[in-house]
């Protein structure tokens, strides 16, 4: 790749800020080449014909040989970013309690014409966490259940319907954050589970993704006392890299989890928690509010890539990965708002949404 360090680095951080507009910063910095992308929040999207014009201008803002990636949480009930009239999903768990995978995967590539047309390529979804721990304050009904199985094979069919709709997927929270007591936005919990109840519970909906197909995971905030005593798995090499990487196969992109998030921000600086999860084996960082945050980030992966080659190859790894999946699903919004009017119209959402509500009634 023909990238000074500071594009090389920057490309590992997709960024979010305040505002319905892109800043100048961000912006600029996107020009430059020295970020990979935006995540968007309610607060950037007041409604659809926003967020295409937002989308649009992000497109714009990158060279044409480093397109970003555009991402959104919208996996449906109470974690869902865009509001009416883009397709409204039900919480997982009642998909899950259907249990049609038919049904999911039309669901997914309903909800992935839509975001396509707005200028997403990346939806943090979905949730593949098993859920395990009815005391979990965090997952429950994001989740298509407590079985394995049953989150495997519907993981896989809204994976599919995603992907078929140009939006890449990204499944998370590596390796399960189903059996967890705290919220990692806040504090951070640890999992005591034993290597073989990983295997039997956390792990077959993610090893099922590894092999189907899966464009990207996220990582999860929380400390997985069998696999890396006292490591989050965000910083951890053993998971985001032997377990994710050689024993699962996944050869797709790895985001961490926003590191803003009160698990690491409270015991790490953005610095330390940067650099460490670049070096466990993460491909993009989440910082998802924070423009200064983002820029702290940046000069500490440039510092450490300038004196450390391992690192400096890491990143190269990590970039390269990343590159190809945007290059393979680039964000494209429809050219106009009249188009994307019509498009969330469609009648295959309707369709989709009655059939939940009769197979649910």
């Amino acid at each position: 790749m023909d990238l000074s360090l500071p594009q090389l680095c920057g490309q590992l951080i997709v960024g979010g800020f305040p505002g319905t507009e892109l800043p100048e910063a961000l912006s600029t910095e996107l020009l430059a080449g020295r970020r990979a992308g935006v995540i968007l929040f309610k607060r950037n999207l007041p409604d659809a014909e926003t967020a295409h014009e937002l989308s649009s201008s992000v497109v714009d803002a990158c060279p044409d040989e480093l397109p970003p990636f555009i991402g959104v949480d919208q996996e449906g009930g109470r974690v869902a970013r865009f509001g009416e009239p883009v397709i409204q999903l039900p919480p997982m768990r009642v998909l899950g309690g259907i249990g049609d995978r038919d049904l999911v995967q039309r669901a997914a590539a309903a909800l992935a014409a839509e975001l396509s047309a707005i200028g997403i390529n990346l939806d943090f979804a979905p949730v593949l966490d098993v859920d395990s721990n009815p005391k979990n304050p965090i997952i429950g009904d994001r989740s298509f259940g407590n079985d394995p199985d049953t989150v495997a094979r519907l993981g896989r069919a809204f994976i599919r319907g995603l992907q078929e709709g140009s939006v890449l997927a990204c499944g998370k929270h590596f390796p399960g954050h189903g059996d967890t007591k705290k919220d990692s936005h806040v504090d951070l919990p640890v999992v005591g589970r034993s290597k073989e109840q990983l295997d039997a519970v956390e792990l077959p909906p993610f090893r099922a993704a590894s092999h189907g197909g899966l464009a990207a995971m996220m990582t999860a905030h929380v400390v997985y006392e069998e696999l890396d005593p006292g490591v989050p798995a965000t910083l951890s090499r053993p998971i985001c890299t032997g377990l994710l990487r050689t024993e699962l196969g996944f050869g797709g992109v790895l985001f961490s989890d926003d590191l803003e998030m009160r698990a690491l921000s409270d015991r790490y600086s953005i610095e330390q928690s940067a650099v460490a999860a670049v070096r466990a084996g993460c491909d993009a960082l989440l910082i998802c509010s924070d423009l200064e945050l983002q820029k702290r980030a940046h000069a500490a992966l440039v510092d450490k890539a300038t004196t450390d080659d391992s690192f400096h190859s890491r990143c190269n790894e990590a970039v390269a990965r990343s590159l190809a999946a945007r290059r393979q699903t680039p964000a494209r919004p429809v050219p106009s708002v009249e188009q994307l009017r019509a498009l969330l119209e469609s009648d295959e959402a309707h369709a989709v949404l009655d059939e939940i509500a009769e197979r649910t009634a």
